[in-house]
This record gives C-alpha cells, sequence and structure tokens, in this order.
C-alpha cells in the first residue's frame, strides 16, 4: 500500500532532508521510524531535498508499506515515535504510481526577513535579521525579472545534479506585513516554480535583498539570466528564513 505523508518540521537541526551517514536528518528520521513500525526497512520518498537548516510546512512524502494501516493511525503511530521537531500533518491512501518528486507538477516557497533594529527570539529561527533598510518597490520590481522561463545557471549551485538548468518561474514576488509578535514588518519573498535547482531560491532571496539595499539593480539580474554568471547573482542566503509552503500535483 502507497501512503501520501504532508510533513512539517523545523530544519534548524536537521542536516536536510537525504539520508547522511552520521547526521540527523528528515529522511533518516522518517525511514527509522516508520522502519520499526514494518519491522523491515522502508524506503521514503520527498518531494524534493531541501538544505540544511531549512524549514518545511508542506513538504510531501510517499512510502510504501506492507502492513495495512488506517491513514488515521498511521500518521498517530509516526508522531508518536518522532521528536517533536517533525509532524506528519495528514496521512492518505495514494495510487501505487504516484511518487511524491516524480509527481509534482511545482512548489512554492516563502523567505522571511525580519527587518528592524531589534530581532524577535519567536523569530530567531524561522527568519532572517536584517536592520539595514529594505525597498520592498525595488525588490519587486526585480522580482518580475525574475518570472517566466529561464536559465538559472548563475543562480544555482555548481555542485547541483541537474543538466538542465532551465526552469519556469511562475510567482516571484515580495511583500511587508505587520507581524504581531515581532512588534514590526516581516518582509515575506514568496516564489513558486516547476522545479528548483539547489541553492536556487536562496540565491534569488540573497539577489534580492541587495536589490533592496540598493547594492544591485535589475540590469545586473537581467544580465546573469542570460550570462549565467554566478558572480553576478547576489550572495545565498541563509537557510533559516527558507520554508517549503506546498507541493503542487495533479
Amino acid at each position: 500500500m502507497n501512503y501520501k505523508l504532508l510533513i512539517q518540521y523545523d530544519g534548524t537541526d536537521f542536516h536536510g532532508w537525504q539520508v547522511q551517514d552520521n547526521a540527523r536528518t528528515i529522511q533518516g528520521e522518517l525511514e527509522r521510524v516508520i522502519g520499526a513500525l514494518e519491522d523491515g526497512p522502508v524506503k521514503v520518498a520527498g518531494s524534493g531535498r531541501t538544505d540544511a537548516g531549512v524549514h518545511a510546512e508542506g513538504q510531501v512524502a510517499n512510502v510504501k508499506l506492507n502492513r495495512t494501516w488506517t491513514p488515521e493511525k498511521l500518521r498517530n503511530a509516526i508522531n508518536g515515535n518522532l521528536w517533536r521537531d517533525i509532524r506528519i500533518i495528514n496521512a492518505e491512501r495514494a495510487d501505487d504510481d504516484f511518487h511524491a518528486r516524480f509527481s509534482a507538477k511545482g512548489k512554492s516557497y516563502v523567505y522571511r526577513t525580519v527587518n528592524a533594529p531589534v530581532m524577535s527570539p519567536f523569530w530567531r529561527r524561522f527568519a532572517l535579521h536584517e536592520t539595514r533598510p529594505l525597498d520592498v518597490t525595488r525588490m519587486n520590481d526585480a522580482a518580475r525579472f525574475m518570472l517566466g522561463e529561464h536559465d538559472w545557471t548563475a543562480f544555482s549551485s555548481a555542485l547541483s545534479e541537474s543538466e538542465n538548468k532551465v526552469r519556469n518561474v511562475t510567482e516571484c514576488a515580495v511583500e511587508s506585513v505587520w507581524d504581531r509578535r515581532a512588534n514590526t514588518n516581516i518582509i515575506e519573498f514568496q516564489i513558486r516554480a516547476n522545479g528548483f535547482l539547489r541553492y536556487m531560491v536562496r540565491s534569488i532571496m540573497g539577489t534580492l535583498l541587495e536589490v533592496g539595499r540598493g547594492e544591485k539593480d535589475s540590469d545586473t539580474i537581467q544580465a546573469a539570466l542570460i550570462n549565467g554568471d554566478r558572480n553576478l547573482a547576489g550572495q545565498t542566503a541563509p537557510a533559516n528564513g527558507l520554508s517549503l509552503i506546498k507541493v503542487d500535483y495533479n
């Protein structure tokens, strides 16, 4: 039986999604717990590999089990054996050919920045602290150039496993929202695409932050997209501000 899992996690203390030797990972924790329930090894397939320190509010995975569970009992059994920084929000039966990664049609991320002199402790693990003023209008103007189908070589890691660097970005927008807990505005960068390369989102966010500080302009972004020159893009933004929000399926 194939099960689809909706997962949330605080990625602060994880070394990313993928199983690693001698490191705590999301996939590793899930396979350990579900394997104990199945009384044998299991393979948990995620929609993609989040980097170390990146969070998820809507990660999706699937796992095929020999034992038959009701979705509710499976969710509760897994959660009962996980540490508190990761939770299965929902479990459901899926078609045998459903695969969390290969069936995905798109993903949405949000990057949060507390733009204030003082960082709220409530956001310390989940947002970047930027004390310098950020121009939201300038960032939104630059974000429009990210829309559409481009070769994202300049905005990805040289270690990216994908040979095809073309991706279609369907949403890229910046919004400043008041947050009561932080007692200040939080700037949210929303981005959606049919897929992302390694470090692509964080590289885009780092570039837009430099635009917001007046260190880069839209012409530089266009040149980076056309020439594929990594030196024209901004620094990769820290992982703690990034969260996977949603994975789209048919």
